[in-house]
């Protein structure tokens, strides 16, 4: 999850724009993560040693690993932890930052540590497996203070980006929220949830990316909108909704029902309420996540 944010933070801080994120998202795959990025993000390494290795790579034939060792900046025990142990996707972005001349290792070296920092992050919890940090940052990016339980909206919002991974792809970035008297939809399909938390839910997004997403999740290439389209995008979030209610009432024991899903196109959403509004951009298109603290 911690990936995911990572963009947020800097189109926020002006670093890169939304046209060099996709590009980023499009990209990532084929991204390696350099040894000396390696080094630099486990504290083993400064962006100053890193780029006086790379410097001396270009007098001499020899590897990154082997010239830090050479040099007194890294062990050979570091080298093989280095090079064996997991790579948190976190990096592959900001390798992909470098590699692109968008920042230099200083300067990701610095956007590394104000983003720990901001979203209170410790370095050995980007592997994404700690719950409880997780939390911490949606809490952090979004407000529910209009919500009857903020803590269930936390709840709501951390599955929904998990399942987003799980089920569509990791290859995501989710935009700051927005809160609107109104929203105007495209094709939105919605659930109203009810019971000790009463919320208005809703996922909506143009035609052409709604193909793109029911794609993903049905694992087979769809080329027109149809009702297998639509019917996919409903089984995603009536499927969220689904886990969502059956973990809050063995987490905290609050009893939820669904309504049945609706469908509308081109309509005003007016609640008497706000609207929160958190688009999440994939490189296939914009997919906007609605909630609401009033049901329709």
């Amino acid at each position: 999850m911690f990936t995911q944010f990572f963009g947020n933070f800097l189109l926020k801080k002006g670093i890169i724009d939304k046209e060099q994120l996709l590009d980023i998202l499009k990209n990532q795959s084929n991204v390696k993560i350099k040894l000396g990025t390696l080094a630099m993000c486990e504290g083993y390494m400064t962006a100053s040693e890193v780029e006086k290795i790379h410097i001396l790579q270009t007098h001499v034939d020899k590897k990154f690993g082997e010239l830090a060792v050479e040099e007194g900046y890294l062990t050979p025990e570091q080298v093989d932890e280095l090079c064996t142990a997991q790579r948190p996707d976190y990096l592959t972005f900001g390798q992909a930052l470098v590699d692109s001349g968008i920042v230099t290792s200083h300067q990701l070296e610095d956007l590394m540590i104000d983003y720990q920092s901001e979203y209170e992050i410790e370095t050995e919890e980007f592997n994404d497996s700690q719950k409880d940090s997780v939390s911490i940052l949606i809490d952090n990016a979004y407000s529910f203070d209009d919500f009857e339980s903020s803590a269930g909206c936390v709840n709501y919002v951390t599955l929904l980006f998990n399942n987003l991974i799980r089920f569509i792809g990791k290859d995501f970035t989710p935009l700051d929220a927005q809160i609107l008297p109104e929203y105007a939809t495209k094709n939105c399909t919605y659930q109203n949830i009810r019971g000790d938390l009463n919320m208005f839910t809703g996922i909506d997004m143009d035609v052409a990316t709604s193909i793109e997403f029911a794609s993903r999740y049905m694992g087979k290439t769809m080329d027109e909108y149809d009702e297998y389209i639509e019917a996919s995008i409903e089984d995603f979030l009536n499927l969220h909704n689904g886990l969502f209610s059956v973990n809050m009432s063995n987490d905290v024991g609050i009893e939820l029902d669904l309504d049945p899903l609706g469908h509308m196109e081109d309509s005003i959403i007016t609640l008497d309420s706000i609207v929160l509004y958190v688009p999440v951009i994939f490189p296939f298109g914009t997919i906007n996540f609605l909630l609401s603290p009033k049901t329709i």
